[in-house]
């Protein structure tokens, strides 16, 4: 077989950024591939020239979705895309989560307002449905975001600056999701669980990203606190129910799965990341060999469907 030609998908913001790209090139590379590390905007980039494609760092799809789901098709076209474009484009969105939670999936409770919505009324409906009596604090949160993006925590007595911030979203034609902050996060933290190919690899502990009257980050992400954890059983039975709901799961490379718990300790979904999550390498040994195995295997099924690329245009 000749030497598998594999793309990594980034943005230009995000190179320096990443620090999942450096050991990962390695494995690969170590593992007899040829590795190009692209931005997904460069228009020299030649994806027919690589047997996948792999999205791994492209943290500025939030700021431009429609100009990124145009390149999805178009580099769909030309080579494997992973994860797919079906599965990328119905998990930008938060409204997956909606989704999932009508199919039963414990997820962090929430309220959907939408542009042209009146911001007021939806708030004030939202505190009413789940304010309780003494504090209560929430977030607001676009559902097109990623790595805490203009997500910000509110205490219930800053519903005025909460409004202005919904209200922001909405006048910028973006969706927005209200929902409970459960304060078990600010000592638990969250529990992130990591897929390759369907198979566990490992799982990390995030400390706690929002904090009271902080303002809404407007880098790439929010600055994370990092640790190695062993899930426990009941966060692994969310984890794999959570898979098991998801749209042709058996076409994902890799899955993210981000858990917090609730005020009786029970995990419930944050998150569900298929389409360019942090794959935390440097904080479980092998890791990153174990996803560069992943992405030859894919590498091999691809080529028993699909002709080899050409030695004239590598």
């Amino acid at each position: 077989m000749s030497q598998p030609r594999i793309a990594l998908v980034t943005a230009r913001a995000a190179r320096d950024l990443d620090e999942d790209l450096p050991p990962l090139v390695d494995a690969l590379t170590r593992a007899g591939a040829a590795v190009s590390v692209l931005d997904w905007d460069d228009d020299a980039a030649d994806w027919a020239t690589h047997d996948v494609a792999v999205l791994r760092s492209t943290w500025d799809y939030t700021q431009r979705l429609a100009e990124f789901l145009a390149w999805v098709d178009r580099a769909a076209a030309q080579t494997t895309l992973l994860n797919p474009p079906d599965l990328v484009r119905w998990n930008v969105d938060k409204h997956y989560l909606g989704e999932l939670a009508n199919q039963g999936i414990a997820t962090v409770p929430g309220t959907f307002v939408e542009p042209g919505d009146d911001a007021a009324a939806a708030l004030t409906g939202f505190l009413a449905t789940y304010a309780s009596a003494g504090t209560f604090e929430f977030v607001v949160k676009p559902c097109v975001g990623a790595g805490s993006r203009d997500a910000q925590r509110h205490g219930a007595e800053q519903s005025d600056a909460a409004l202005a911030h919904l209200q922001r979203l909405l006048d910028a034609d973006r969706s927005a999701l209200l929902q409970p902050y459960l304060a078990r996060v600010d000592e638990h933290g969250e529990t992130a669980l990591l897929w390759f190919n369907g198979e566990f690899s490992h799982a990390i502990r995030k400390g706690p990203l929002l904090r009271r009257n902080e303002d809404a980050t407007r880098a790439l992400f929010a600055p994370e606190h990092i640790t190695a954890r062993a899930p426990s059983p009941a966060e692994m039975a969310l984890a794999l129910e959570t898979l098991a709901r998801i749209p042709a799961a058996d076409a994902l490379l890799y899955a993210r799965v981000d858990l917090i718990h609730d005020d009786d300790g029970s995990p419930r979904l944050l998150e569900l990341e298929l389409s360019e999550p942090s794959l935390f390498f440097g904080h479980a040994e092998g890791s990153a060999d174990r996803f560069a195995a992943a992405i030859l295997a894919r590498v091999q099924a691809v080529r028993t469907t699909r002709p080899a690329v050409p030695a004239a245009a590598r």
